[in-house]
C-alpha cells in the first residue's frame, strides 16, 4: 500500500479544478441571470434560453470541481471528473477556435493583425486548462497506481 503521506494530501495540481471554475462561474452566473447582457452578436430568444442552460450545465460542473478539490488523487470520481473536464476545455478550445467572430470586441489593430481576437484568446485558455488537467492527470497516476496495488500478505 503507498504511503500515507501519498494518500491524504492532495497534489498541488489539483489547483486546476480551481482554475476550472474561475474560469467558468463568471459567464455561468451571468448567463444564467442575465443573459441578454452577455457581449454576444444576434442574441436572440433561443440563444439566451440555450445560454441558460449552458449556465445552468457550467454550475453544476463548478459545484462539482469544488467538491472533487480537496479529495484523494486516486477516488475514481475525481479522476472521471478530470477527464470530462479535460474533454470539455479541449473541445470548446476547438470549436471557439474555429467560430466566426460573435464576441463585438477588439484587443486593438496590432492584435488584429496577429489573429488575436476575443474567441481565440479564450480558446487557449480553455486549451491551457485542458493540457493543465492531462498534466494533472500523468502527474497523478503513481498515486492512483499505488493505491490500487494488490497487498501482500
Amino acid at each position: 500500500m503507498a504511503a500515507p503521506q501519498a494518500i491524504a494530501g492532495n497534489h498541488p495540481m489539483s489547483v486546476v479544478f480551481l482554475m476550472h471554475i474561475f474560469t467558468e462561474l463568471p459567464l455561468a452566473v451571468q448567463g444564467m441571470f442575465w443573459p441578454a447582457t452577455l457581449p454576444f452578436m444576434q442574441l436572440n430568444n433561443t440563444v439566451v434560453v440555450v445560454m441558460k442552460l449552458y449556465a445552468a450545465l457550467m454550475i453544476s460542473s463548478c459545484a462539482m470541481a469544488l467538491l472533487c478539490w480537496k479529495l484523494p488523487e486516486f477516488l475514481p470520481g475525481k479522476r472521471a471528473l478530470a477527464i470530462g473536464l479535460c474533454i470539455y476545455h479541449t473541445a470548446l478550445s476547438t470549436i471557439l477556435y474555429q467560430a466566426p467572430r460573435f464576441i463585438p470586441m477588439s484587443f486593438g489593430p496590432w492584435a488584429e493583425q496577429l489573429k488575436i481576437i476575443p474567441e481565440t484568446a479564450w480558446g487557449t485558455l480553455h486549451g491551457l486548462i485542458g493540457l493543465l488537467f492531462v498534466a494533472w492527470w500523468q502527474l497523478t497516476v503513481p498515486i492512483a497506481a499505488a493505491v490500487n496495488q494488490p497487498r501482500a500478505g
